[in-house]
C-alpha cells in the first residue's frame, strides 16, 4: 500500500494514500491535510498504513447523519421493529436529533456532541426517560453503522446516559379496587374497567379485543392485536402485539364472563337499531355506533369522574388497572411466572423488577409457611423472645 507526504504550505502537509482501483477502474485515494511538522504527517501516514494492513482503517464518510439515519431506518429498523415502535423512533429522531445534529457529517459525530444534545434536552424540560429513549435509538443506529463499516466506533457508547428515575407504581389496594368498581357500576364502560382489573391486559389490547377472541366455552380471551391512534390523530389501526409473549390467552372470572354474554346481547340490539350506520369492526368495546374508542377519551370522560366519586387519587390512569391486577395477584401469593404470563411480559425478570415492592410481603408469607411446616406453628417475635429468656 503506497503513501506519500506532500508539502502544501507552511506547516501544512497532505498525506495521500493509494487505496486501489474501484469497480470502474479509477484509482482511489485517501487524502488528509495535516497541520504541524513533517514528522507529524509521517507519523499519521505510518499509523494509517498500519490500520489498513490490519483491516482497521475506515475512510471518513461524506454522508450526513440525516443521510445515514434514512438508510438505517429503511434497511434495518423497518425490518426489525413493530410499526408502533418504528413510528415512535422516527418521531424522536425528527423531533430531537435531526434539528441539532442532522446536518453534521456522520464521521464527525463525537461523544461530546451527544452529551451536549442530552444536556440541551434536559434544559428544555424533557424527562430523563425521554432522553434515555433517544440515547437508546442512537446507540442502536451507531452500532449498525459500525457493523456496516461506515463508522469506526459508536460514539453513543462513550456518552453518559441520564439516570432514569423510577416512577412510583400507581395501583389500587384490594379495598380501593372494590370501591372503584362500585363507583363504576353504572358507567357505560364498566365492563372494560372490570376486565382490565381481571386480566391485566394493556389498555390498547382490550380496546383491540374482538368477539372472535372470546371463547365463552373455555372462559378465556385471546390477545392478538392492539388498537392504536398514531400521533394522536383520529385515524386508528390494529397492530401486532408488542412481543411474542404478548400474544396470549387469559382466563377470565365467571362474573366477567357472564357480563360479556349480556354485553354481547345488548350490543347486538344496538347494532340492529343503527342498521347501516353501525361500523362493523367486531369490537367488544366500542362506541354506541360501533367505532373504536380512544383510550384518552375513556380516561378523561369516564375513569376520572369515577375516581373522584370513589374518592380515589385522580393520578391513577388506565395502566394503573393493569398494575393493580399484577399487584393484587402477587399479594395473594400467585406465582410470579403465572402473573408474568398473564401480563404478557417478555421475561419474568421484567415482572419481578416492575413489582419488586410486593415481593418483601411474599417473602414473609413464604417464611411463615415454611416455619409452620418445620415447627408446627408460626412464632411471633415476642414468643421467640420469651422462649429465649426462659431457656
Amino acid at each position: 500500500m503506497a503513501g506519500q507526504v506532500i508539502e502544501k504550505g507552511k506547516r501544512k502537509w497532505l498525506v495521500r494514500i493509494f487505496l486501489g482501483r474501484g469497480g470502474n477502474g479509477k484509482r482511489s485515494y485517501f487524502n488528509k491535510l495535516i497541520h504541524g511538522t513533517k514528522k507529524d504527517a509521517e507519523g499519521f501516514l505510518s499509523r494509517t498504513l498500519t490500520e489498513i494492513s490490519q483491516g482497521k482503517f475506515m475512510a471518513p464518510s461524506t454522508n450526513t447523519l440525516d443521510d445515514y439515519l434514512n438508510e438505517w431506518l429503511k434497511n434495518s429498523a423497518k425490518q426489525k421493529l413493530s410499526q408502533r415502535t418504528y413510528d415512535h423512533q422516527v418521531y424522536c429522531l425528527d423531533r430531537y436529533v435531526r434539528p441539532v445534529l442532522g446536518g453534521r457529517k456522520l464521521s464527525t459525530i463525537k461523544p461530546l456532541d451527544l452529551q451536549e444534545l442530552y444536556t440541551r434536552m434536559g434544559e428544555d424540560g424533557l424527562s430523563p426517560r425521554t432522553i434515555q429513549i433517544v440515547h437508546n435509538i442512537l446507540n442502536r443506529a451507531f452500532n449498525q453503522a459500525v457493523r456496516w463499516q461506515v463508522m469506526a466506533f459508536n460514539p453513543a457508547q462513550l456518552a453518559d446516559r441520564p439516570k432514569q428515575e423510577r416512577k412510583e407504581m400507581l395501583a389500587l389496594a384490594p379495598e380501593q379496587a372494590g370501591r372503584f368498581l362500585k363507583a363504576a357500576r353504572e358507567d357505560l364502560y364498566y365492563l372494560y374497567f372490570a376486565m382490565a382489573l381481571d386480566t391485566g391486559a394493556r389498555p390498547s389490547e382490550l380496546l383491540g379485543l374482538q368477539w372472535k377472541d372470546v371463547d365463552f366455552e373455555q372462559g378465556r380471551i385471546t390477545i392478538q392485536r392492539s388498537l392504536e391512534y398514531p400521533d394522536y390523530s383520529n385515524v386508528f389501526r390494529f397492530v401486532e402485539p408488542k412481543t411474542s409473549r404478548s400474544r396470549r390467552s387469559i382466563t377470565i372470572s365467571q362474573n366477567n364472563l357472564n357480563s360479556l354474554r349480556e354485553h354481547r346481547r345488548e350490543q347486538g340490539e344496538k347494532r340492529l337499531k343503527k342498521g347501516a350506520d353501525w361500523q362493523q369492526h367486531d369490537l367488544v368495546f366500542c362506541t354506541r355506533e360501533g367505532k373504536p374508542i380512544q383510550a384518552r377519551n375513556i380516561l378523561r370522560r369516564h375513569m376520572r369522574p369515577i375516581l373522584k366519586a370513589a374518592e380515589l387519587p385522580e393520578t391513577l390512569n388506565l395502566y394503573s388497572l393493569r398494575h393493580s391486577c399484577a399487584t393484587l395477584l402477587l399479594s395473594a401469593g400467585t406465582n410470579p411466572k403465572i402473573v408474568s404470563e398473564r401480563l404478557g411480559h417478555a421475561r419474568i425478570v421484567l415482572t419481578l423488577d416492575t413489582y419488586s415492592h410486593v415481593l418483601p410481603d411474599m417473602q414473609q408469607e413464604a417464611s411463615d409457611r415454611l416455619e409452620k411446616i418445620l415447627f408446627g406453628e408460626v412464632g411471633t417475635p415476642e414468643a421467640h423472645q420469651k422462649e429465649k429468656a426462659a431457656g
